[in-house]
């Protein structure tokens, strides 16, 4: 079973993190726990973007930004995947350069040193060249960066159905079984 850390940043997306963590918590024959932190700016795009706040109705454990003694905090907390969804670019550039002043980018460290899976999924566009450099720090570090890019090969007719695209993504890199649309299957 696996230890599952969600992190939410304030970049647009909230659409992501909700489907996210709708379907983590269907996972319950995969996953023994989901942990969720949040930055203060990522509980006003969420409450911006969806008008709710959904965020409080998971069953997840949660956790401040300034909490260090969260076990996300400690490669002896054994989280074997941390996914930061969606991904500023200040926060991939503070976890690129190892920048540990909260406790999302100090769980991507630890994430990192344990040779974990991070998973980055950035929201921007376009990227300028720091934004690049810092996504091949992150790359070259074990770390995976994957764009907010939806796919439409599966004819997406909703934005719901859109982000899923991309969510179905995160949790295949996630190593998660997932039901989802297959290319040629």
């Amino acid at each position: 079973m696996r230890k599952i850390a969600v992190a939410i940043t304030g970049a647009s997306g909230s659409i992501y993190a909700q489907d996210l963590l709708e379907k983590l918590c269907r996972m319950t024959d995969q996953i023994a726990e989901i942990s969720l932190v949040m930055s203060t700016n990522a509980r006003e795009v969420w409450q911006t973007e969806l008008d709710n706040d959904s965020w409080k109705e998971f069953p997840v454990r949660r956790f401040e930004t300034h909490d260090f003694s969260a076990p996300i905090a400690s490669g002896s907390g054994q989280y074997d995947t941390l996914i930061v969804i969606p991904c500023s670019m200040g926060t991939l550039g503070r976890i690129a350069n190892g920048i540990s002043g909260d406790l999302i980018t100090r769980a991507a460290d630890v994430i990192l040193k344990e040779r974990r899976r991070l998973i980055l999924v950035a929201r921007e566009t376009p990227y300028n060249l720091i934004h690049i450099r810092n996504m091949e720090s992150v790359t070259l570090a074990g770390g995976i960066i994957c764009p907010a890019t939806p796919s439409f090969y599966s004819k997406p007719q909703t934005p719901r159905a859109i982000a899923a695209t991309v969510v179905d993504r995160v949790l295949d890199l996630a190593g998660l079984k997932n039901e989802t649309y297959r290319w040629g299957a």
